[in-house]
């Protein structure tokens, strides 16, 4: 997978609409979720995009500290329904961290993660904090990595 970095001011028409076509796709269609992906926070964001033979297949968005939490973090944490099995979560989210404590100097990493992926945010060192909530309908979890 050929991972790609960019501001939202370095990103073309065609990959901001891959990008919203993805978040729609998977957090809209396949989760039955309806929200307001669109929240005018992509200007602010680092986007991270996997890409699997020219198609956008994984992605994130980050934030410096301060401008989602207090810490940095990690949102959107996306991979394409059928390319699950090959490992792609592992990759865009390590390359996700890698990214925000590079470019934003920071040693602690927050995120909103659902629920049943704890498992998956536990294996990069993210530990649970707080109780459980509902975001949008779906449990979900405060989690950080320090």
């Amino acid at each position: 997978m050929q991972i790609k970095v960019k501001t939202f001011q370095e990103l073309s028409l065609n990959e901001l609409y891959e990008i919203l076509a993805l978040r729609s796709e998977v957090f809209v269609v396949e989760q039955d979720c309806v929200y307001q992906d669109i929240d005018g926070k992509d200007q602010k964001a680092l986007h991270i995009m996997g890409y699997k033979d020219e198609v956008l297949v994984a992605y994130t968005r980050c934030f410096d500290k301060g401008m989602y939490f207090n810490e940095a973090s990690i949102g959107r944490v996306i991979v394409k329904e059928g390319f699950r099995k090959y490992g792609f979560g592992h990759v865009i989210f390590e390359a996700s961290i890698k990214e925000v404590e590079e470019r934003f100097k920071v040693d602690s990493i927050k995120i909103s993660a659902q629920k049943h992926l704890t498992k998956f945010y536990e294996s990069h060192n993210f530990k649970q904090i707080g109780e459980g909530y509902l975001e949008d309908g779906i449990p979900h979890i405060a989690m950080i990595k320090s």
